[in-house]
């Protein structure tokens, strides 16, 4: 893998996150619409209807996220946005409701490309969710990711990242829901 070009999703790079989440598994069920309604509402929704509803978002202008490119094509997905974009499904849950803070942006959902896992594309995405949202005014961004310290994890789980990869972007803990943690960035002006 060559070096990683890291741009937002726009309706122009549309044909490309469709390439990745056409990869299989989780990304081509839920496309990343999850975490943007209440869970009732994503469980009554066909996955097609989960694309389309994604493809409103991207072809709205709203940039929800970060895809990452090698030399090959598109190898990572990073969702990062305002966290309101998100409260309709954090308010709901217990692990995930959201720690007082103003001007906070969530990165939520990671997609790395098989071919490309193990060689630090999340990490790159963090990194570049981070200042994406500097850039466009975050006071903080945060993130709920599993604790791989507690036991070994699946790939499949580890779409929200992990606590050494949030800790290694310079992300502390601000609050545990049992074994839940959220960590937070704040941004310094």
């Amino acid at each position: 893998m060559g070096e990683l070009t890291i741009r937002p999703v726009t309706s122009q790079r549309w044909v490309d996150l469709v390439a990745l989440f056409d990869e299989g598994g989780e990304p081509r069920r839920c496309w990343c619409t999850y975490f943007r309604m209440p869970k009732p509402r994503w469980n009554a929704m066909q996955v097609d209807e989960r694309r389309g509803a994604f493809e409103e978002i991207v072809a709205s202008g709203a940039e929800p996220g970060l895809l990452a490119y090698d030399d090959e094509g598109p190898v990572g997905w990073v969702s990062v946005a305002p966290r309101e974009e998100f409260l309709p499904h954090l308010e709901r849950t217990r692990v995930l409701k959201p720690a007082p803070g103003e001007g906070v942006w969530s990165v939520l959902c990671f997609v790395v490309s098989k071919r490309a896992r193990g060689r630090g594309v999340a990490h790159a995405l963090l990194a570049a969710a981070v200042e994406h949202a500097r850039g466009r005014g975050a006071e903080a961004v945060e993130g709920h990711p599993l604790d791989e310290s507690r036991r070994e994890l699946i790939a499949m789980e580890a779409y929200v990242g992990v606590t050494s990869m949030f800790e290694g972007a310079g992300f502390t803990e601000i609050d545990r829901r049992g074994v839940r943690p959220l960590y937070r960035l704040t941004i310094d002006a």
